[in-house]
C-alpha cells in the first residue's frame, strides 16, 4: 500500500502531516515514539478486516506513554485539523482503527500497565493498551474475575473493548463490557483530559458521559485508563454439547431454556457447516458426522452441586426439544477441546477462502428462529456459503458470507452487497440491529443510514459536533456529518 493510496481518499477538511508537525510530535513524545517509516507503518494501516479492500495508510504513527502525551498530540492535531485516529491492538472486524483520511494515528501498546488491584473496592485500574487477557490472568490470580471480556480476550486490548463496548461468549450471564466499566479517563477530542466514573458502584451526578465513550468506537475521545468492575472467580463449571438434526431445532431450544429460570453463562450456536470446518482445521474429531447444528452450554458458579443440578435440567430441555445427543464436558481438557472448535470457526473458513463477510446481526432471542431459514434463501440466492455461528443465548449471531473460491472478484463485491442490505431489512424487520458487539466502524458505515431511524442518527450527528467541532477524532467511522 502506498502513501498515494492513503493521500487520495484525503478529505479537503484537513491538512497534512509535514515535517514540521512531525518534529512537534517528536518534542512530545520523543523521537522513539514516533514512526514514520513505511514499512514500519504499514501493519498500522488495518485491523482484523480486509486489507486491501479497507486499508488506508496513517502518514505518521505516535506511541504516547502518557496521558498527557496523547494530550498533547491530540492538541496539536485540533490546532493544525489533522485527523487522529486512535488505534488499541488492531483486532477489530470493523474497520474502527483505520486511518481513513491519513493524518496522526495514536497507538496505546506502550501504555499496557495494570496501575492498581483494588481488592477492597473490587475494581482493577488499567491502562488502556493493556491486553485484555493479561488482566483477565493477572485478577484470577487474586480469586477474582474481569467478567466482560471478549472472546478475542488473547489478543485485544482494553481501550479498544471499551470502543466498540466488546462482548463474548459469556454475555448470556455476565453482560459485555460496559457493564463493567466504572471510571474511564478521557483525553477530550480538543485535547482535554477528563475522569469520567470512577470507584462508586452508584453514580447519578450528571449525565451519564461514561456509558456514552462505551461504545462510541473511539470518536468521542482516547481512553487511556479505565476503572474495571472485578467479581468473585467462579470456582464450579461444566459445559454441555448437545447435537441437534437441524439448526432449526438448536435454536429453538434456546428461548426455552432461558425461559426455565436457568442462566447459563454461554449458549453457543454451531452450524453444520462450521461444525464441519472448524474440526477439519483443527484435526478435531467430534461427532458432528450426524449433526445439522451444535449448542455448546456452559454453566458457571461457585457451587458445584447447584452447577450439576442445572447441567441436567438443560440437558434434559434439550432432549425434549430434540436434541439427539447430549455430551457432558466437567474436566478442563474436554471444555477447552470444544471450546476451541468454536474459537476457531472464523480462522478455519479463511482457509477455506480469504475472502469474507463476517457479521454480527443481532435480533431478539424470541426472533431467532426466524432468522436462519432467511440465511438458507440469501445463501441459494447470493450463491455464498453463509455459515452460521455465535452467541445464540443473546440473540447475536454471526452469519458470514464466504466468498466461493472460483467466484470472480466482480460478481462477489456485487453478490456481497446485494446480500447484506437484504439481511440487515430482514434483521431490522426482525427488531435487530446489525451489529451486537464488532460495531460499525468502516466496514458498515454505508449501510447503517439505511436502516436506522433518522432522528436517532441526527442526535448521534450533534453530539459528535459537539464534543469534536473539527470532527479530527476517528472520522469517516459510524457515520458522516452531511
Amino acid at each position: 500500500m502506498s502513501v498515494a493510496n492513503a493521500s487520495a481518499s484525503r478529505s479537503s477538511a484537513y491538512n497534512v502531516v509535514t515535517k514540521a508537525i512531525v518534529d512537534e510530535l517528536r518534542d512530545i513524545v520523543g523521537s522513539r515514539g514516533v514512526l514514520v517509516d513505511l514499512e514500519k507503518i504499514e501493519a498500522y494501516s488495518h485491523d482484523e478486516t480486509d486489507a486491501k479492500e479497507y486499508g488506508h495508510m496513517p502518514e505518521v504513527v505516535v506511541l504516547p506513554s502518557s496521558p498527557e502525551q496523547v494530550a498533547g498530540v491530540v492538541k496539536l492535531a485540533n490546532r493544525e485539523r489533522i485527523p487522529v485516529t486512535p488505534r488499541g491492538a488492531g483486532s477489530g472486524l470493523s474497520g474502527g482503527a483505520i486511518p481513513v483520511y491519513g493524518g496522526i494515528l495514536i497507538s496505546l501498546e506502550k501504555m499496557n500497565k495494570l496501575l492498581e488491584l483494588d481488592v477492597e473496592n473490587m475494581v482493577a485500574v488499567v491502562e488502556a493498551g493493556m491486553v485484555t487477557n493479561e488482566l483477565a490472568m493477572a485478577v484470577q490470580e487474586r480469586g477474582l474475575f474481569f467478567a466482560g471480556y471478549p472472546m478475542s480476550l488473547q489478543t485485544c486490548a482494553i481501550g479498544g473493548n471499551i470502543a466498540e463496548n466488546a462482548g463474548g461468549g459469556k454475555a448470556v450471564k455476565y453482560g459485555v463490557t460496559g457493564r463493567y466499566i466504572q471510571g474511564i479517563e478521557l483525553v477530550t477530542p480538543t485535547g482535554d483530559i477528563v475522569q469520567l466514573g470512577g470507584k462508586l458502584s452508584k453514580d447519578v451526578s450528571g449525565y451519564d458521559l461514561k456509558s456514552l465513550v462505551v461504545g462510541s468506537e473511539g470518536t468521542l475521545g482516547i481512553a487511556t485508563k479505565a476503572i474495571i468492575k472485578l467479581i468473585g472467580y467462579p470456582t464450579a463449571k461444566a459445559d454441555l454439547l448437545v447435537l441437534f438434526k437441524t439448526p432449526r431445532e438448536a435454536i429453538d431450544v434456546v428461548p426455552v431454556i432461558l425461559s426455565k429460570g436457568l442462566t447459563p453463562t454461554s449458549i453457543e450456536f454451531m452450524d453444520q457447516l462450521s461444525i464441519i470446518t472448524s474440526c477439519k482445521y483443527l484435526n478435531e474429531s467430534l461427532p458432528y458426522e450426524k449433526a445439522g447444528a451444535m449448542l455448546l452450554i456452559e454453566l458457571d458458579g461457585t457451587n458445584a452441586e447447584q452447577i450439576e443440578m442445572d447441567l441436567i435440567a438443560a440437558g434434559q430441555l434439550c432432549q425434549e426439544h430434540g436434541a439427539i445427543e447430549v455430551y457432558v464436558a466437567e474436566d478442563r481438557n474436554n471444555i477447552e477441546r470444544i471450546w476451541n472448535v468454536r474459537r476457531n470457526i472464523a480462522e478455519a473458513f479463511k482457509v477455506y477462502s480469504p475472502i469474507q463477510s463476517l457479521e454480527d446481526i443481532v435480533v431478539p432471542i424470541s426472533r431467532i428462529p426466524e432468522i436462519i431459514p432467511e440465511l438458507d434463501k440469501l445463501s441459494a440466492k447470493y450463491h455464498v456459503q453463509i455459515p452460521c455461528y455465535g452467541h445464540a443465548g443473546d440473540g447475536n449471531l454471526h452469519a458470514t458470507l464466504v466468498k466461493d473460491p472460483d467466484m470472480s472478484m466482480e460478481d462477489w463485491k456485487k453478490n456481497e452487497v446485494a446480500c447484506l442490505k437484504e439481511l440487515y431489512r430482514i434483521t431490522g424487520e426482525l427488531g435487530g440491529k446489525i451489529s451486537g458487539e464488532h460495531g460499525i466502524g468502516l466496514k458498515r458505515k454505508s449501510f447503517l443510514k439505511d436502516i436506522i431511524d433518522p432522528v436517532e442518527l441526527k442526535l448521534m450527528q450533534a453530539i459528535k459536533v459537539a464534543w469534536d467541532p473539527n470532527n479530527i477524532m476517528n472520522p469517516g467511522k459510524i457515520f458522516d456529518l452531511n
